[in-house]
């Protein structure tokens, strides 16, 4: 495996490449998501997650800018994600990307996501219809969805339409999703973590306790290890400076192919959040 740094990317079935290691702005608004944002540029994140339910879209667009002003840095170099709120349609989708795009002031969304599959089949393919047209018009990079079930995707990939770059789900040792993961893999879908940390539930684990002693590492570094070793891309959240700069400190050590085999081990189909990935 090749060495990994906080600049590696993966690159999407699209040919554009997204950074392994973002920044997510999950319940966070206003000042915090401004300050989480800037701080988490300048410890070296050039990927950023939000979403029109964040209600942040703003915030994290006016820290972005800000700092490439200030620091002369090329809007290019940042991956910014956000996401649908409602899937009610195709002209209700169109008209929600023209609200991102004005929310976040950056000229394109370098990744826009279908948040989840409620709404049913036919709501989902509309929705997807106009983020497949929107995509051609230049206005999203790279387009995917989010807490989508193999029954879900399948129907996305039955449109003969794009087929979605990225699947965002709750993923961790002790969520595995076995089955999802194969079925991304094998139409070149590729994973991302939203709560690779697991919400904090499990930093006292025996086992993740083990591996950050052996490796005088947090607990939260040794998820996130696991995370970008299994070869997602992982967007973990906070809003304490330290915290966000602790979390890009993964590459001067890594897993043993054992030693991710047992973390495997431990699914227990843990939901952190949310699960609608068997909603009809």
């Amino acid at each position: 495996m090749a060495a990994l740094n906080l600049q590696s990317t993966l690159t999407l079935n699209d040919g554009n490449k997204i950074p392994i290691l973002g920044f997510g702005t999950y319940e966070i608004s206003g000042r915090q998501a401004y300050d989480g944002v800037t701080w988490a540029l300048e410890a070296g994140y050039r990927h950023i997650d939000s979403a029109t339910w964040y209600e942040n879209e703003k915030d994290c667009g006016r820290a972005i800018l800000d700092f490439c002003k200030a620091t002369g840095t090329p809007r290019s170099d940042i991956f910014y994600t956000t996401k649908l709120m409602s899937n009610d349609g195709y002209d209700s989708t169109l008209k929600a990307i023209e609200f991102s795009l004005n929310e976040c002031g950056l000229g394109y969304i370098d990744l826009y996501l279908i948040h989840g599959p409620i709404g049913g089949p036919q709501a989902r393919k509309e929705c997807w219809r106009a983020i497949c047209d929107a995509q051609k018009e230049g206005k999203l990079k790279s387009i995917g969805i989010s807490c989508f079930g193999i029954r879900h995707m399948q129907e996305i990939l039955d449109m003969g339409l794009v087929v979605p770059a990225i699947n965002q789900i709750d993923l961790h040792p002790f969520m595995t999703r076995t089955e999802i993961v194969e079925f991304c893999e094998k139409n070149g879908i590729v994973l991302e973590a939203w709560a690779p940390l697991v919400r904090g539930m499990r930093f006292t684990h025996p086992a993740i306790v083990k591996l950050a002693d052996k490796y005088s590492k947090e607990h939260a570094q040794i998820l996130l290890r696991y995370c970008i070793q299994k070869g997602f891309v992982a967007i973990p959240k906070s809003i304490s400076q330290l915290r966000i700069r602790s979390n890009t400190n993964l590459f001067d050590f890594a897993l043993e192919a054992g030693e991710m085999l047992e973390l495997a081990k431990l699914d227990e189909q843990l939901v952190t959040d949310w699960d609608p990935s068997d909603c009809p």
